[in-house]
Formats: C-alpha cells, sequence, structure tokens
C-alpha cells in the first residue's frame, strides 16, 4: 500500500530501475508509490548515480531507531524529479543518456561553464564518458568549447545562442539528407515509383528546413 513504509525489495526494485535508467515516474508507478517518494528516497540515499538498495535499507533503519528525520530540504526531491524528467525527455528524443546529463549540467552551471573534471566528480562518471557525451553535444551545437591558456585545459560552454547553433547544423544535415535522397531518386529515375516516392521526400524535408531555420532566424532574439 501506498502509506507503507519502502521495504528492502522495494528498494532493490527502485535499484533496479535505475540501472535500467527508468524515470522516477515510471519507477513510483511500479512500486505503486507517489513520484515524490521515489525521489525523496533516492535524493537522501545517494542519489540516482549513487544508490545503494543495502545501505539505504540500513540507514533508513538507523534514523528510525534514532527517531531523527533525515536532514533534507522538502523541496530538493521534488527538484530532484523535475531534473530527471528534464533529462529523460532528452533521452527519448535521442540524445546519449550522459550526453542529456552533461547538457543538463552545463545549463544549470552559473556561468553556463565546466571543464571535463568538474562535470565527471559531478556525474559520478568517467572522464572517457565525459568526453563522448561532449564530442556529441558539440557536433550538434548544443554546446561550444573554449580553451584555458593558462591552465591547458578545456571549458565546455552552453550560452544564449546554443539552441539556435543546434537548429541551424541540424539544417544543414537535413539539406544533406535532401540532396542525397534527391540524387538516389533521380538514379532510380523521377517518372518510376520509387524515384518519385523518394523525390516527395527530399521535397518534404527541404520545405520543413527551410521553414525551421526562417522561424530560428526570426526569433532569435529571444535568446540574446
Amino acid at each position: 500500500m501506498p502509506g507503507r513504509r519502502l521495504s528492502q525489495q522495494d528498494r532493490q526494485r527502485i535499484a533496479a530501475g535505475l540501472t535500467a535508467g527508468l524515470s522516477y515516474r515510471e519507477i513510483a508507478r511500479r512500486l505503486g508509490r507517489p513520484t515524490s517518494t521515489i525521489a525523496r528516497e533516492i535524493a537522501r540515499n545517494g542519489g540516482p548515480t549513487g544508490y545503494r538498495p543495502q545501505q539505504a535499507h540500513q540507514a533508513t533503519a538507523q534514523r528510525a531507531r534514532r527517531g531523527t528525520p533525515a536532514p533534507s530540504n522538502a523541496a530538493t526531491p521534488l527538484i530532484a524529479a523535475m531534473e530527471q524528467e528534464i533529462i529523460e525527455m532528452a533521452v527519448r528524443a535521442g540524445m546519449p543518456r550522459t550526453a542529456a546529463r552533461v547538457h543538463h549540467d552545463l545549463a544549470l552551471s552559473e556561468d553556463g561553464r565546466r571543464t571535463a573534471a568538474e562535470l565527471a566528480r559531478r556525474l559520478n562518471v568517467s572522464p572517457a564518458s565525459v568526453s563522448m557525451a561532449v564530442n556529441f553535444l558539440l557536433q550538434q551545437g548544443y554546446a561550444r568549447r573554449e580553451r584555458d591558456p593558462r591552465r591547458r585545459r578545456d571549458i565546455y560552454v552552453i550560452d544564449d545562442g546554443a539552441w539556435y547553433h543546434a537548429v541551424v547544423i541540424s539544417r544543414q544535415q537535413t539539406l544533406e539528407t535532401v540532396r542525397a535522397t534527391m540524387a538516389v531518386a533521380e538514379t532510380y529515375g523521377l517518372d518510376g515509383p520509387v524515384g518519385q516516392r523518394l523525390a516527395k521526400t527530399a521535397t518534404f524535408l527541404e520545405r520543413v528546413s527551410l521553414d525551421i531555420i526562417e522561424s530560428a532566424d526570426r526569433w532569435r532574439h529571444l535568446l540574446t
């Protein structure tokens, strides 16, 4: 029942859900619990990357014996759940999970800047994972790289123009697809069914990409 305490089996299912990349909301649904309960449980026991069911169960039992609540800000679990949902939406849209976490952490930094070492430490991932994630973000225009000449290190930045640059790069990639698709259509012959189908696809993608970049140019001032 939703009102009872989390059991050790519940905590093992939470850990399994985190390992499988499930959102807090989905884990809560499978356990029949409020999302806030799951978010609070994870936040007070190491977070999504450090949650260990056995240690969490022991810590809860110790707190119960002492009769003292876990020290936590009431708003923290809700914020953690909201942030997790943002990351899950990015993953569902096709962004690799670590890249989504890096992008989100950059967006939450006060000046939009982090070093690779800071990202690895904050997200509890390896430097190699950070490298792969930032390379994806750089290629897609979601972030840019700056060089710190004094300390000889790279700094990764998300600034006001990041989303515009991402739209521009996406348009370029779409137009490359358009050219390749049209070339194949012409090879098959524009009077045949295959050539006509591919030509229609190329034309559709081209018109949509033009509309998107015109809209991005029109509203770019909102970012600056």
